[in-house]
C-alpha cells in the first residue's frame, strides 16, 4: 500500500516521531532527536515528514537550510527512520522524493547528509536508488556514539551531496536510474582496493586506474554484534583506503547491491 506522507508541526505528532526515531536507533526514553527541537526546526521553517500506512506513523525525515545563500543554500539532511519491517516497501525513497519536492519548490537545489560507510544498503540507496554522490570521507565526524545500532564505533561518515535537478535525480526519481554494470567496469580497466574474502576479512591492493572498487561486508551491524575486533578491522582497512582514494582526486559515483562502491578518478 502507498503510504501517505505530509509535513508535521503539532506538538502530539512531532512527539510520536520522536519516539520513532527513538525506536529505529534503539535509544528508548532518549530518542536521537526530541520533540521540543522538531518544534523549532517546523516553527523556523524547516522540513519535518511523516511516512504514515493505514493511519500509522512507520517513517520520518527531518531536515534543514544551512550553507551561505544563495551560492551555496542548502537542505542537511539530518535523520531518516523506518520502523523495522517497512523498509523494503520503499518509504524510505517516498521521503526522499517529498523532501526533494519541497526544496526544489523553494529554490534549494543541492542536499547533503551523512552515512556509515559500511553499510551497504545505505550506500546502495544514496548513491544508486537516488543518484547522489559521495565527494568526502569524514574521519570519525560525530565521535563515539552510543546508540543501539552504532554503540562503542567510531563514528566514520561518507558526506552525501545529492543535486537535487541533477539529470541522475531525475532519473532516479522515475525509476530509470540503472544499476552499476560492474563487468563493464572490470573490462574497461577498473581496479579492486579493497574486498570481502571468503572468512569476511577485508583484503586490499595498491592499483592506479581511472576507475577503482571497494567493497563492504553484507552486514557490518551483526558483525559489531558477533566479532567486534573484525568489524574493527573493517572500519580502519575501509577508512584508508577511501580516504587515500579521495584524498587522491576521486569521488565515489556508486554503488551495487553486492557492496561495491564506485570511484571514478576527477582528473
Amino acid at each position: 500500500m502507498t503510504a501517505q506522507i505530509r509535513e508535521l508541526d503539532e506538538i502530539d505528532d512531532l512527539r510520536e516521531l520522536a519516539q520513532l526515531f527513538g525506536t529505529v536507533w534503539g535509544r528508548e526514553g532518549e530518542p536521537p532527536i526530541s520533540s521540543d527541537i522538531l518544534k523549532a526546526f517546523t516553527h523556523s521553517g524547516n522540513y519535518v515528514s511523516g511516512g504514515y500506512v493505514d493511519g500509522r506513523l512507520v517513517g520520518g525525515l527531518v531536515g534543514w537550510l544551512g550553507g551561505d545563500p544563495p551560492h551555496d543554500l542548502h537542505m542537511h539532511s539530518h535523520i531518516l527512520g523506518v520502523l523495522p519491517g517497512h523498509e523494503a516497501r520503499g518509504l524510505g525513497f517516498e521521503l526522499k522524493q517529498h523532501q526533494r519536492g519541497w526544496c526544489l519548490a523553494r529554490d534549494v537545489f543541492v542536499m547533503e547528509w551523512t552515512t556509515d560507510p559500511l553499510v551497504r544498503r545505505n550506500a546502495y540507496f544514496n548513491l544508486t536508488k537516488l543518484g547522489a554522490r559521495a565527494p568526502r570521507y569524514l574521519v570519525d565526524f560525530y565521535g563515539e556514539m552510543t546508540d543501539g545500532i552504532n554503540a562503542g564505533e567510531e563514528s566514520d561518515r561518507l558526506l552525501i551531496r545529492w543535486r537535487l535537478d541533477s539529470p541522475e535525480a531525475e532519473a532516479a526519481a522515475e525509476g530509470l536510474q540503472p544499476d552499476v554494470d560492474l563487468d563493464k567496469i572490470r573490462a574497461d580497466g577498473g581496479a579492486e582496493i579493497l574486498w570481502v574474502d571468503e572468512d569476511d576479512e577485508p583484503r586490499t591492493a595498491l592499483a592506479e586506474a581511472r576507475t577503482l572498487l571497494c567493497q563492504v561486508p553484507e552486514d557490518i551491524v551483526a558483525l559489531r554484534r558477533s566479532q567486534a575486533a573484525k568489524a574493527r578491522s573493517w572500519r580502519l582497512a575501509l577508512r584508508t583506503a577511501m580516504r587515500d582514494a579521495v584524498d587522491a582526486g576521486y569521488e565515489i559515483t556508486g554503488a551495487t547491491r553486492s557492496g561495491w562502491y564506485v570511484l571514478e578518478s576527477r582528473a
